[in-house]
Formats: C-alpha cells, sequence, structure tokens
C-alpha cells in the first residue's frame, strides 16, 4: 500500500473566480486513479476517476465530443 498523498493541481485556464475542479495526476501510476474534487472545497468529497475514463473526458472535451444538454 502506498502512502502517497494527491499533489493538487488545477488548470492554468481556471481563472474564472473559483468554480473550478482540482485533478492529482501523480497518483496515475501508483494506484491507477485521476483523484477529482471541487476547488472551492478542499477538504469536501474526492471523486477517484480510473484513468481511462479520465482520459476520455479529456479526449471528448479537446474534441467538443460531450454531449450535455
Amino acid at each position: 500500500m502506498t502512502t502517497e498523498s494527491p499533489r493538487w493541481f488545477k488548470s492554468s485556464y481556471s481563472s474564472n473566480g473559483g468554480s473550478c475542479v482540482e485533478v492529482a495526476t501523480n497518483l496515475v501510476a501508483v494506484r491507477g486513479i485521476v483523484p477529482v474534487r471541487d476547488s472551492k472545497d478542499i477538504t469536501g468529497p474526492v471523486l477517484d476517476v480510473s484513468v481511462s475514463a479520465f482520459a476520455s473526458f479529456v479526449a471528448g472535451v479537446k474534441g467538443d465530443g460531450l454531449d450535455i444538454a
């Protein structure tokens, strides 16, 4: 079991007053997850997303392939 803690960061594009998410990509290799949290509530819940699901999400955002209605 690893004791490595998440190293949180948010996008450099996140200058909109705090409505952002933070991710910790340093746990990909050791745990196979990408933790995600609300940047306004750093002590709140964390969503552990699988690497493949996070990669699909990022690809969808970059390719404008998300159908959010």
